[in-house]
């Protein structure tokens, strides 16, 4: 037995309560502190963000508080159930996808959400985490890196969700479900000539994506390019959001003082915008302090992946904590001008239900890869 064994094991009457708990629950106690530390940092900072709406903040709580019930189930999964899963929960996904492009209601031009009695959610959430756990269990048995009749599979698996919610439209979620299944193929050790062609490819078919874009999707990107095109229409808000990022300076104007937040400059100041607020009200080191939160639980997240026990846990664990990469690096760079507006929250911060559930399910899977790995003892 290596020293990194006892590291990993340690005897169970050296144990504190606590440690017993945490074992006994499946949980990571690292990796469930550091998401709980930026929950109640985030309750805090959509206070400050919603004009000090004590009722959005409770919403929230409770919406937390189940996630976290969510979190704790999804931990008691072992991966080897997932993986039997896998290609049912695709199955379910990909099938209420298209029931929604069918029969779901339509808010604010898109048709995303079904609706069952009292409860409502989108259906493109699922697929944040049926497509990678899908990647997963189709290479888990399979040589690696995968060859160029695996990539045909692979990418059908990935770009028929990717295109079901992109004609929604919803173009954030279906980046970000397109970034959870790249990212399992990539970890699966994806040769680098592959990653030059499909690049190649990419940049060829980026005119006929360009065409088949809606109009509002094509003029966030030349807003992007030039905000001051239309300062009053589409390039409002990235305008007032860099105004708020800036006018926090080095340590913010302090908790609830931000004017383009408590003023209402700041359009969508609770949900996709929240990371202006807390530039504003925290300034640069406050929004640098939460993205070092951020980089702990990617980090916790790519070791569980690293010690997980089998090729299916490894791949989804690596694309679960990638995935979530991509959430705070798109949110951030939007609000900051970096990227286009694409409608993505910032995780475990922004105000809604149906991606903090997601979001806490992928938590919950790494959760249960880390409990469920098999130690090797001498």
């Amino acid at each position: 037995m290596t020293f990194s064994d006892f590291a990993f094991s340690p005897a169970r009457g050296d144990l504190t309560f606590g440690e017993r708990l945490l074992r006994r629950l499946n949980l990571d106690g690292p990796l469930l502190l550091a998401v709980a530390v930026l929950a109640l940092m985030g309750l805090a900072i959509l206070y400050g963000a919603s004009n000090e709406d004590a009722g959005m903040v409770y919403r929230q709580a409770i919406r937390l508080a189940l996630s976290f019930v969510v979190l704790l189930a999804v931990a008691q999964i072992s991966p080897q159930f997932l993986r039997l899963w896998s290609p049912w929960l695709f199955a379910l996904g990909l099938m209420l996808l298209l029931f929604t492009l069918h029969s779901g209601h339509i808010g604010r031009g898109a048709q995303r959400w079904l609706g069952f009695g009292f409860v409502r959610f989108q259906p493109s959430e699922i697929m944040k985490i049926a497509v990678p756990m899908m990647v997963a269990w189709y290479l888990h048995e399979k040589p690696l890196p995968p060859n160029w009749k695996q990539l045909l599979p692979l990418a059908a698996m990935i770009f028929i969700p990717v295109l079901l919610v992109a004609i929604e439209p919803d173009l954030g979620t279906a980046l970000l479900i397109l970034s959870a299944g790249a990212f399992s193929v990539f970890l699966a050790g994806l040769r680098w000539r592959v990653i030059l062609l499909l690049v190649v490819a990419l940049a060829i078919v980026t005119p006929i994506l360009w065409h088949f874009m809606h109009a509002y999707q094509r003029e966030r990107v030349l807003i992007f390019l030039n905000p001051q095109r239309d300062p009053l229409g589409a390039g409002y808000h990235i305008i007032q959001s860099q105004i708020a990022i800036g006018s926090g300076g080095m340590f913010g104007k302090g908790w609830l003082h931000g004017s383009q937040s408590q003023l209402d400059f700041l359009p969508e100041s609770s949900t996709d915008f929240i990371y202006a607020v807390l530039g504003e009200q925290f300034g640069f080191i406050g929004a640098l302090a939460v993205l070092a939160l951020y980089g702990f639980i990617i980090a916790r997240s790519l070791i569980i992946a690293l010690h997980a026990q089998d090729t299916y846990s490894r791949l989804l664990g690596g694309a679960l904590s990638m995935a979530l990469f991509t959430y705070v690096f798109i949110n951030s760079g939007m609000v900051s001008g970096i990227l286009p507006v694409v409608g993505v929250p910032l995780p475990l911060v922004s105000y809604g239900g149906s991606s903090l559930v997601t979001l806490m399910a992928g938590f919950g899977v790494l959760m249960s890869i880390h409990s469920h790995r098999k130690l090797v003892a001498s």
